[in-house]
């Protein structure tokens, strides 16, 4: 059964971009989901002052979704609150997923695995062809690893899914019990996750008298996004919001985002809710590929590390945040106040990258 969404013309709606009563009927219909609380919710909504000075825009804020708390923390912690529920409910006793060498989600899920006292198989492709040590060993992959997490490489290429379902019927067939998450946790049960983030990011915004114009993110397998379309369209949000896109071209991206933001919507009873225009992604950030660092990501995850204290990763929230101010030097956002950047972590992967990044060695004195 589909929701009402009333309207309002209240200070409420004016600060939030959704009057109170759109977040109690969302409330309820996510409270419809089984979900483990995995997160330190609501993360922190923090202004970045210093680098609005220094770009001379609106103002800036972060989301910290990389304070999520699970294994050094990161956007895939509030899927997997909704995954992992509904692995426990269907009585799984191991866990399999995939994604790139240096995945962050691979990293969560088996640490979320191992907290769950599941086993976990991790399947990583190779999307970059990179041998170097630091890079295949270090960063996300140790950590795989530290947590107990079985990690097997495919090639690049190789048909990610058919893999996890080849491992999947192998397990079954010696009396294991496994439940399968897709890439980046991007299906309709890991997407609610970021429905409730635009939530809880309504709720940040009414409490402080925010008015957010826009939010900024990077997109990638497009969860996070569809999630927080799906979110915002349930809400009846007037927040503009931008992926940023680090793997796919710009049509391939947005049709992603847009099917999965509509199955999503109609799962949680708002059905005819997203419109093909609330789906924005820009993808000109990418740069060679999916993993490959690019000038304008070190440039940025630089910047803010040296100017906010905040470490970004170099896969996935430096590209974004290369966009962020790229567009923002380009005039993208003039006539907006408030502009608020999701942070989805990963630092973690910056140990997989040294060379990238060109640092200086010791001072001697």
């Amino acid at each position: 059964m589909g929701h009402t969404h009333p309207s309002s013309g209240s200070q409420d709606n004016q600060a939030a971009g959704a009057p109170a009563a759109n977040r109690k009927s969302l409330a309820s219909a996510l409270a419809a989901f089984p979900r483990l609380r995995l997160g330190h919710l609501p993360t922190p909504l923090e202004p970045m002052d210093r680098l609005s000075e220094q770009l001379g825009g609106p103002r800036f804020w972060v989301k910290r979704d990389d304070c999520t708390g699970l294994s050094t923390g990161g956007n895939k912690t509030r899927k997997l609150e909704f995954l992992m529920a509904e692995a426990i409910g269907e009585g799984a006793d191991t866990i399999i997923t995939q994604g790139a060498t240096q995945s962050n989600h691979a990293r969560q899920t088996a640490a979320a695995a191992a907290r769950l006292g599941l086993k976990c198989h991790i399947l990583l492709e190779d999307r970059t062809g990179s041998n170097d040590a630091q890079y295949t060993l270090n960063g996300n992959v140790l950590l795989d690893r530290l947590h107990g997490a079985t990690v097997a490489k495919r090639p690049g290429g190789a048909d990610m899914t058919a893999e996890m379902g080849s491992l999947a019927d192998m397990l079954r067939a010696s009396g294991a019990r496994p439940y399968v998450i897709p890439g980046g946790g991007s299906n309709t049960t890991g997407a609610l996750g970021y429905v409730n983030c635009a939530l809880e990011l309504s709720e940040q915004a009414a409490a402080m008298g925010l008015k957010i114009d826009a939010l900024v993110h990077a997109t990638g397998s497009s969860g996070t996004q569809a999630g927080l379309v799906a979110g915002l369209a349930a809400l009846r949000s007037d927040v503009h919001l931008l992926g940023i896109g680090v793997r796919a071209p710009r049509e391939k991206q947005e049709a992603m985002v847009f099917d999965l933001a509509q199955r999503t919507a109609a799962r949680i009873g708002y059905e005819d809710a997203v419109r093909r225009e609330d789906v924005r992604a820009n993808c000109d950030y990418v740069g060679a590929g999916y993993g490959v660092p690019t000038p304008g990501m070190v440039e940025s995850v630089k910047l803010l590390a040296e100017i906010e204290g905040l470490l970004f990763d170099p896969v996935y929230s430096g590209k974004g945040l290369d966009g962020l101010i790229d567009l923002t030097r380009k005039g993208a956002f003039v006539g907006m106040e408030n502009v608020v950047f999701l942070h989805t972590g990963g630092s973690v992967a910056l140990f997989g990258y040294p060379e990238a990044f060109d640092l200086p060695g010791y001072q001697t004195d």
